[in-house]
């Protein structure tokens, strides 16, 4: 069987921040879900997420954690629509990447982030005899040209007003 390339576009609600990454552990479910519990506790309730794994190994699962069953729904539904052993998805509901991505990203079971956004993503996935694999994504739209003065002090400011700068 010759590979095939095909783009997904990732079910991902509007408004929501999705992180896709890569692992290579079963176990990759319940550290990341400790990653989520420990990341605002109390605050608001604490983190409002949906976490899907693709399990590379049999059975195959699609291996699920959340704290909210929308997210956790719409996560497995991004799992299964781009069927890539070890890749995982993981909806946020009442923060930012940004909170949370060092975390993931020195968890021992993940790999890699392919990306961290709020975004329409597109998966480039590749099929073969084996199986599927994530070759990258496709984050938002093309640039449309380089900020001027109003721009950069716009961007500015909205970091300013998200709290990220003083």
């Amino acid at each position: 069987m010759e590979t095939k390339f095909e783009i997904v576009d990732l079910p991902v609600p509007s408004g929501l921040n999705v992180i896709v990454g890569q692992s290579h552990f079963i176990k990759t479910v319940e550290d990341i879900a400790e990653i989520m519990a420990n990341s605002i506790p109390g605050t608001l309730g604490g983190a409002k997420y949906g976490l899907a794994f693709n399990e590379a190994s049999e059975p195959c699962l699609v291996r699920t954690e959340g704290t909210e069953e929308v997210l956790v729904k719409a996560a497995a539904a991004c799992a299964l629509a781009v069927g890539a052993g070890h890749s995982f998805y993981l909806i946020l509901g009442n923060l930012f990447p940004v909170n949370i991505l060092d975390r993931l990203k020195a968890c021992p079971e993940v790999c890699g982030i392919f990306c961290a956004t709020a975004n329409p993503v597109q998966v480039v996935v590749a099929t073969s005899a084996q199986g599927r694999g994530i070759m990258g994504v496709i984050d938002g739209s093309a640039p449309k040209g380089v900020e001027g003065p109003a721009e950069k002090a716009e961007r500015k400011g909205l970091l300013r007003r998200f709290g990220y700068k003083f």
